[in-house]
Protein backbone atom coordinates (compact mmCIF):
# COMPACT_ATOMS: atom_id res chain seq x y z
CA UNK A 1 0.00 0.00 0.00
CA UNK A 2 1.24 3.49 -1.05
CA UNK A 3 2.20 5.36 2.12
CA UNK A 4 1.70 9.06 0.06
CA UNK A 5 0.15 11.70 1.60
CA UNK A 6 -2.13 14.32 0.06
CA UNK A 7 -2.62 17.45 2.12
CA UNK A 8 -3.82 21.49 1.69
CA UNK A 9 -1.02 23.31 2.07
CA UNK A 10 -2.58 26.16 3.08
CA UNK A 11 -3.82 24.11 6.27
CA UNK A 12 -0.23 23.34 7.37
CA UNK A 13 0.67 25.69 10.25
CA UNK A 14 4.77 27.22 10.04
CA UNK A 15 5.59 24.02 12.27
CA UNK A 16 3.62 21.70 10.57
CA UNK A 17 5.45 22.03 7.46
CA UNK A 18 8.62 21.88 8.71
CA UNK A 19 7.39 18.63 10.85
CA UNK A 20 6.14 17.43 6.94
CA UNK A 21 9.62 17.63 5.49
CA UNK A 22 11.42 15.65 8.69
CA UNK A 23 14.14 13.52 6.87
CA UNK A 24 14.28 9.69 7.11
CA UNK A 25 17.40 9.15 7.74
CA UNK A 26 21.10 10.88 8.52
CA UNK A 27 22.83 11.98 7.22
CA UNK A 28 19.70 13.12 4.47
CA UNK A 29 20.53 15.10 1.45
CA UNK A 30 17.50 16.32 -0.53
CA UNK A 31 17.44 18.39 -3.28
CA UNK A 32 14.71 21.04 -4.56
CA UNK A 33 13.76 22.44 -7.73
CA UNK A 34 10.93 23.85 -9.18
CA UNK A 35 9.69 23.41 -12.79
CA UNK A 36 6.46 23.93 -15.00
CA UNK A 37 4.16 21.32 -15.86
CA UNK A 38 5.95 20.74 -19.08
CA UNK A 39 9.16 20.51 -17.12
CA UNK A 40 11.24 23.52 -17.60
CA UNK A 41 13.08 24.16 -14.42
CA UNK A 42 13.59 28.10 -15.41
CA UNK A 43 11.64 30.94 -17.46
CA UNK A 44 12.40 32.25 -20.40
CA UNK A 45 15.61 34.72 -18.89
CA UNK A 46 17.07 30.88 -17.29
CA UNK A 47 16.41 31.95 -14.10
CA UNK A 48 14.08 29.79 -11.38
CA UNK A 49 12.87 32.70 -10.27
CA UNK A 50 10.45 33.69 -13.02
CA UNK A 51 8.60 30.53 -12.24
CA UNK A 52 8.51 29.86 -9.21
CA UNK A 53 5.32 31.44 -7.13
CA UNK A 54 4.51 31.95 -3.12
CA UNK A 55 3.76 28.61 -2.57
CA UNK A 56 6.70 27.28 -3.83
CA UNK A 57 8.47 30.39 -1.81
CA UNK A 58 6.94 29.20 1.65
CA UNK A 59 8.18 25.41 0.96
CA UNK A 60 11.90 26.83 -0.28
CA UNK A 61 11.72 28.99 3.10
CA UNK A 62 10.74 26.04 5.06
CA UNK A 63 13.65 23.81 3.54
CA UNK A 64 16.11 26.22 4.11
CA UNK A 65 15.16 26.58 7.85
CA UNK A 66 15.09 22.91 8.27
CA UNK A 67 18.70 22.89 6.92
CA UNK A 68 22.35 22.63 8.83
CA UNK A 69 23.85 23.85 5.08
CA UNK A 70 23.01 24.38 1.51
CA UNK A 71 25.24 22.38 -1.30
CA UNK A 72 24.76 24.39 -4.62
CA UNK A 73 26.71 24.69 -8.15
CA UNK A 74 28.74 27.46 -8.82
CA UNK A 75 27.69 28.23 -12.33
CA UNK A 76 23.91 28.41 -10.48
CA UNK A 77 25.03 30.22 -7.61
CA UNK A 78 26.26 32.96 -10.51
CA UNK A 79 23.16 32.54 -12.59
CA UNK A 80 21.26 33.13 -9.49
CA UNK A 81 23.06 35.70 -7.94
CA UNK A 82 22.79 33.63 -4.71
CA UNK A 83 23.29 36.43 -1.40
CA UNK A 84 25.06 34.86 1.67
CA UNK A 85 22.45 32.58 3.32
CA UNK A 86 21.70 31.98 7.10
CA UNK A 87 23.07 28.43 6.69
CA UNK A 88 27.04 27.49 5.67
CA UNK A 89 26.81 27.58 1.50
CA UNK A 90 29.01 24.30 0.41
CA UNK A 91 30.22 25.96 -3.73
CA UNK A 92 30.75 23.07 -5.93
CA UNK A 93 33.18 23.80 -8.58
CA UNK A 94 36.01 22.32 -10.20
CA UNK A 95 37.73 25.81 -11.09
CA UNK A 96 37.02 26.70 -7.53
CA UNK A 97 35.68 29.52 -8.49
CA UNK A 98 34.40 32.03 -6.12
CA UNK A 99 31.18 33.95 -7.20
CA UNK A 100 31.47 37.77 -6.53
CA UNK A 101 28.29 37.69 -5.10
CA UNK A 102 29.89 35.17 -1.91
CA UNK A 103 33.21 37.40 -1.74
CA UNK A 104 33.18 39.47 1.20
CA UNK A 105 31.30 36.53 3.31
CA UNK A 106 32.46 35.92 6.99
CA UNK A 107 35.01 33.56 7.02
CA UNK A 108 33.92 30.22 7.67
CA UNK A 109 30.10 30.70 5.96
CA UNK A 110 30.82 29.96 2.88
CA UNK A 111 32.81 26.67 1.25
CA UNK A 112 34.34 24.76 -1.74
CA UNK A 113 34.39 21.66 -2.94
CA UNK A 114 36.86 21.46 -5.51
CA UNK A 115 39.62 19.17 -6.90
CA UNK A 116 43.44 18.73 -6.29
CA UNK A 117 43.88 19.82 -9.98
CA UNK A 118 41.94 22.89 -9.93
CA UNK A 119 44.31 26.07 -10.85
CA UNK A 120 41.80 27.88 -8.58
CA UNK A 121 42.88 26.33 -5.72
CA UNK A 122 45.61 28.29 -4.28
CA UNK A 123 43.38 31.49 -4.29
CA UNK A 124 40.39 29.19 -2.54
CA UNK A 125 42.68 28.91 0.29
CA UNK A 126 43.38 32.60 0.74
CA UNK A 127 40.10 33.57 0.28
CA UNK A 128 38.20 31.08 2.05
CA UNK A 129 40.64 29.71 4.97
CA UNK A 130 42.35 26.14 3.97
CA UNK A 131 39.66 24.83 6.51
CA UNK A 132 36.75 25.68 4.31
CA UNK A 133 38.20 24.42 0.65
CA UNK A 134 37.54 20.86 0.74
CA UNK A 135 39.61 18.96 -2.04
CA UNK A 136 37.66 15.56 -3.23
CA UNK A 137 39.15 13.93 -6.00
CA UNK A 138 42.13 14.78 -8.04
CA UNK A 139 39.87 15.29 -11.38
CA UNK A 140 36.67 14.64 -10.54
CA UNK A 141 34.89 15.62 -7.44
CA UNK A 142 33.79 12.85 -5.19
CA UNK A 143 30.22 13.42 -4.27
CA UNK A 144 29.97 10.92 -1.49
CA UNK A 145 33.05 11.98 -0.03
CA UNK A 146 31.33 15.51 0.20
CA UNK A 147 28.24 14.20 1.84
CA UNK A 148 30.47 12.27 4.19
CA UNK A 149 32.66 15.50 5.13
CA UNK A 150 29.64 17.68 5.87
CA UNK A 151 28.00 14.92 7.89
CA UNK A 152 31.49 15.08 10.00
CA UNK A 153 31.04 18.24 10.12
CA UNK A 154 27.57 18.06 12.23
CA UNK A 155 25.63 19.03 9.11
CA UNK A 156 23.76 15.83 8.26
CA UNK A 157 20.63 17.97 6.78
CA UNK A 158 21.74 18.87 3.83
CA UNK A 159 19.73 21.03 0.96
CA UNK A 160 20.92 21.26 -2.69
CA UNK A 161 19.53 23.67 -4.89
CA UNK A 162 20.87 22.76 -8.02
CA UNK A 163 21.81 23.43 -10.65
CA UNK A 164 20.93 20.66 -13.14
CA UNK A 165 23.98 19.18 -14.03
CA UNK A 166 24.94 18.92 -10.12
CA UNK A 167 21.65 17.01 -9.45
CA UNK A 168 22.26 14.36 -12.39
CA UNK A 169 26.32 13.69 -11.15
CA UNK A 170 24.65 13.35 -7.36
CA UNK A 171 22.13 10.63 -8.68
CA UNK A 172 24.66 9.20 -10.71
CA UNK A 173 26.73 8.66 -7.33
CA UNK A 174 23.95 7.64 -5.30
CA UNK A 175 23.68 9.95 -2.86
CA UNK A 176 20.59 11.67 -3.16
CA UNK A 177 18.21 10.81 -0.63
CA UNK A 178 14.98 13.05 -1.31
CA UNK A 179 13.57 15.19 -4.27
CA UNK A 180 11.49 18.12 -3.59
CA UNK A 181 9.92 19.01 -6.15
CA UNK A 182 7.53 22.34 -6.88
CA UNK A 183 5.34 21.87 -10.56
CA UNK A 184 3.99 25.52 -11.00
CA UNK A 185 0.81 25.31 -13.35
CA UNK A 186 2.16 26.32 -16.30
CA UNK A 187 3.23 25.45 -19.90
CA UNK A 188 6.28 27.30 -21.36
CA UNK A 189 7.31 25.50 -24.59
CA UNK A 190 10.75 26.07 -25.79
CA UNK A 191 14.44 24.49 -25.24
CA UNK A 192 14.58 25.25 -21.27
CA UNK A 193 16.68 23.04 -19.25
CA UNK A 194 15.36 20.30 -17.02
CA UNK A 195 15.96 19.74 -13.24
CA UNK A 196 18.80 17.02 -14.20
CA UNK A 197 20.76 17.51 -17.50
CA UNK A 198 24.57 15.72 -18.31
CA UNK A 199 24.98 12.40 -16.85
CA UNK A 200 22.62 9.66 -17.96
CA UNK A 201 20.60 8.51 -14.50
CA UNK A 202 18.20 5.16 -14.09
CA UNK A 203 16.63 6.19 -10.76
CA UNK A 204 13.15 5.44 -9.32
CA UNK A 205 11.83 7.80 -6.98
CA UNK A 206 8.20 7.08 -4.40
CA UNK A 207 6.42 10.11 -3.55
CA UNK A 208 5.61 10.22 0.18
CA UNK A 209 4.01 14.09 0.63
CA UNK A 210 2.03 15.99 -2.74
CA UNK A 211 1.05 18.78 -0.94
CA UNK A 212 -1.33 21.69 -3.15
CA UNK A 213 -2.33 25.29 -3.12
CA UNK A 214 -3.87 27.08 -6.41
CA UNK A 215 -3.13 24.47 -8.49
CA UNK A 216 0.54 23.98 -7.50
CA UNK A 217 1.82 20.72 -6.63
CA UNK A 218 4.63 20.26 -3.93
CA UNK A 219 5.60 16.96 -3.50
CA UNK A 220 8.64 15.09 -1.63
CA UNK A 221 10.29 12.02 -3.54
CA UNK A 222 12.39 9.52 -1.78
CA UNK A 223 15.33 7.81 -4.19
CA UNK A 224 14.52 4.14 -3.75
Amino acid sequence: MSDLELRRLADLSDDELAEAYAPRGEPWLRVNFVSTVDGAAQGSDGLSGTINNDADKRVFDALRTRADCLVVGAGTLRAEEYDVPRVPLVVVSRSADLPPTLRDAPRGRILMATVGSSDGLAAAREALGEDNVLVLGDDEIDLAGLKAELAARGWTEQLCEGGPSLFADMLAAGVVDELCWTVVPVLTGGDAVRMATGADVDVALRPVLLLEQDGTLLGRWLVE
